[in-house]
């Protein structure tokens, strides 16, 4: 099984291999060459997000720079906007559904990294050899979620669908669909109901 494949399914995997270092080379260069873009290039940026990504649906816009480990590991449906700042270190799949928006200075991880100091330097690989290894655990955000400015979204977790996760959160558990949910870890604060909405509000 090669590396990539371990670390997608979730395995114990070597992100120093060498097709991985070579993955990361090429998605990161392309991150410089996205962010040397400016807002009115829209399709060259599109261009470019279609090199990096697994998949991005239609209209969508990152503001800018972006920070992708791998990107395609990464699937961003319809109609998703991002602020400033997007960072996702994709070692594992990352799933975001469409109409969601994402504030500055999102940041989604999916790679867990030993917790014993010793095996952070060295474990045993697959053939008995010495190496750096770690494991990732996939993220999913649902259709219409809004994560606010510095949201952190740790390996493992699924978002569900209509979620609004309140600025500076460090969402650290799943969070079911139509919660408002904030803090640090982050918890539901309440259901979001039509209590909520903005209608008859003066404009």
């Amino acid at each position: 099984m090669k590396e990539e494949e371990k670390a997608l399914s979730g395995k114990l995997f070597a992100p120093g291999d060498p097709e991985l270092v070579q993955m990361k080379l090429r998605t990161h260069n392309l991150n410089l060459d996205y962010n040397r873009t400016y807002e009115d290039e829209p399709e060259k940026r599109e261009e470019i997000l279609r090199r990096i990504l697994g998949q991005m649906g239609e209209g969508c816009r990152i503001q800018g720079p972006v920070f992708f480990h791998y990107g395609c590991h990464t699937r961003i449906g319809d109609r998703f906007f991002a602020n400033f700042n997007l960072t996702i270190q994709d070692d594992g799949p990352v799933r975001i559904g469409n109409d969601c928006n994402f504030g500055p200075n999102v940041t989604i991880v999916t790679p867990l990294h030993p917790m014993v100091a010793a095996e952070r330097r060295q474990m045993p690989g697959e053939d008995g050899m010495p190496a750096h290894l770690c494991y990732a655990r996939p993220v999913t955000i649902g259709d219409d979620c809004w994560l606010g400015a510095n949201v952190v979204v740790c390996p493992g977790v699924t978002i569900g669908e209509r979620c609004v996760i309140g600025a500076g959160s460090v969402v650290t558990r799943d969070i079911p669909p139509d919660s408002f949910a904030a803090g640090n870890p982050c918890r539901v604060i309440r259901p979001i109901t039509q209590e909520d909405s903005l209608a008859g509000m003066e404009v």
